[in-house]
C-alpha cells in the first residue's frame, strides 16, 4: 500500500515539473509587434464610436469663399487678386499705296525679265526674217499674253521695224516700251471705286477661287485702303472655310479694321447683310466682303454669290466686285475666270503672285478676256506686297533696265 502512494506522489511530482517546463518555454517567446499607433489612411473608415465626434451634416449651411482660407494661399479676408488684363495689339501702320508698284519693281523684274530680254534679243538680229518673227511670236504666246494680242504686237512691231530701218538699241527698246503700253492699256481707269459720291459707306465684294490668295487678299486690300485714309469693315462671308474668319479678322485687327462674322457654315448672305448694316452704323469709308469661292458646280456658285449681291443691294448697290486670280495658273486662270464673269458682274481684277512666274502676259491676256482692267497686283507674301496697278512700271520691269 505504501509503495502504491509513493508511486503517485513521484507521479504528480514529475507531472508538476513538466508543466512547469513547458509554460516557461512559452514565456520565452518573442511576442507579436503591437499594432501602429498611427491610423492606416488605406484602411476604410469605421463607424464612430459612443462619445466620438460625428461627421458635419451634409445640410449644414456652406461658408463663402472670404470665410475660408485656401491651403497654401492668402488668409481670409484678402483682397482677391485681379488677373492681368490682355494686352492690346498695336496697330501697324501700312506703307503709303503711292508709288508700290516702282518700289516692288526689282522683285516683277527678277521673274518678268525673260519675256523682255528675249524680246529684245530677237528683235537686235541683223536680218529679221520669217523664222526670227515665229520665234518672237512663240515668246509672247510662252509668256500667256494670248493669240489674239499677240498677233496683233508682232503685225505693229513688223511694219515699225520695217519703217525704222536702222535699228539701235536704244530704239528698239523705246519701240517695244510703247507697244507693250498700248496692249497692256494706259487709258484705262483702275482706281479702286471706294467712294460713292452720295454716300457712305462703299461696298466691294471680292470673289475667286479658295487657294488663289483670296481672304489673303482681302486682308491685304484693307492695310491698302487704311494706308490710304479709309476706315474699313470686313465682312467674312466666306463661312464654309473654318479658317477664313479667323484668318480674316486677325488681318483686320493688325490695322484695326472691325470684322464682322457668323456662325460656321452659316448663311454667307446674312453676314455680307450684317456687315453693310454695321459698317453705315459705325459710319466707316468702305466695306469689304470676302466670299466663298468653291467651283464644285457653276450653278451652285451662282446661286450663292448671286444672292449675297442681291441681299447687299437691299443696302446700297455695289461699288466693286474684284476677282482674285492666281498668275501662275496662267490658262487655267482664264477658264475661272469666265466662270465667274458669267455669275457676277466683275469690275476689276487682282492677280496675285506675279512675282512668281515668268508668264507676265496673262495682264494682257486677262483683261482682253473680261474686258476689265488689272486694278492690283500681289508681288510676295509680305503684309504690304499689294500694289495698285501701273503699267508703265509694269512694263519698265518687263524690259528691263
Amino acid at each position: 500500500m505504501e509503495t502504491v502512494i509513493l508511486a503517485v506522489v513521484i507521479a504528480v511530482v514529475v507531472l508538476a515539473v513538466l508543466g512547469g517546463l513547458v509554460v516557461g518555454s512559452r514565456r520565452q517567446k518573442s511576442l507579436p509587434p503591437p499594432p501602429p499607433t498611427t491610423p492606416d489612411i488605406t484602411a476604410p473608415p469605421t463607424e464612430p464610436h459612443i462619445g466620438d465626434e460625428a461627421e458635419t451634416p451634409r445640410d449644414e449651411p456652406r461658408r463663402t469663399i472670404e470665410e475660408v482660407d485656401l491651403p497654401g494661399g492668402r488668409a481670409s479676408g484678402t483682397a482677391v487678386e485681379e488677373p492681368p488684363a490682355p494686352e492690346i495689339p498695336e496697330l501697324e501702320i501700312p506703307e503709303p499705296t503711292e508709288g508700290r508698284l516702282v518700289r516692288l519693281r526689282a522683285r516683277l523684274s527678277r521673274s518678268q525679265n525673260a519675256l523682255g530680254k528675249g524680246l529684245l534679243t530677237l528683235l537686235s538680229r541683223e536680218h529679221l526674217d520669217e523664222d526670227t518673227w515665229e520665234e518672237i511670236e512663240d515668246t509672247l504666246l510662252t509668256a500667256d499674253v494670248g493669240v489674239q494680242p499677240t498677233q496683233e504686237l508682232v503685225e505693229r512691231l513688223r511694219e515699225r521695224v520695217r519703217v525704222l530701218g536702222t535699228r539701235t538699241p536704244e530704239e528698239l527698246r523705246a519701240l517695244l516700251r510703247d507697244e507693250l503700253l498700248t496692249l497692256v492699256g494706259t487709258d484705262v481707269d483702275r482706281t479702286v471705286k471706294t467712294e460713292p459720291a452720295d454716300r457712305k459707306p462703299g461696298i466691294v465684294m471680292v470673289v475667286g477661287v479658295n487657294g488663289t490668295g483670296k481672304t489673303t487678299t482681302t486682308g491685304k486690300l484693307a492695310r491698302v485702303l487704311v494706308a490710304d485714309g479709309r476706315t474699313v469693315v470686313l465682312g467674312a462671308a466666306d463661312t464654309f472655310r473654318a479658317a477664313a474668319a479667323d484668318q480674316l479678322q486677325t488681318w483686320g485687327e493688325r490695322v484695326g479694321a472691325h470684322t464682322v462674322r457668323g456662325p460656321e457654315a452659316g448663311d454667307p448672305a446674312s453676314v455680307a447683310f450684317d456687315a453693310v448694316k454695321e459698317g453705315k452704323e459705325m459710319g466707316v469709308d468702305v466695306v469689304l466682303i470676302d466670299t466663298a469661292g468653291r467651283l464644285h458646280t457653276k450653278t451652285g456658285l451662282m446661286d450663292e454669290l448671286g444672292k449675297v449681291k442681291r441681299v447687299v443691294e437691299k443696302h446700297a448697290p455695289l461699288d466693286e466686285v474684284l476677282l482674285v486670280l492666281d498668275a501662275t495658273t496662267g490658262q487655267n486662270g482664264l477658264v475661272q475666270a469666265r466662270v465667274f464673269a458669267e455669275v457676277v458682274d466683275i469690275t476689276g481684277i487682282v492677280l496675285t503672285k506675279l512675282d512668281g512666274t515668268a508668264k507676265g502676259g496673262i495682264v494682257v491676256a486677262v483683261q482682253r478676256e473680261l474686258g476689265v482692267p488689272v486694278k492690283l497686283v500681289g508681288l510676295g507674301e509680305g503684309a504690304d506686297d499689294l500694289a495698285p496697278f501701273e503699267p508703265e512700271a509694269f512694263v519698265d520691269a518687263l524690259i528691263g533696265d
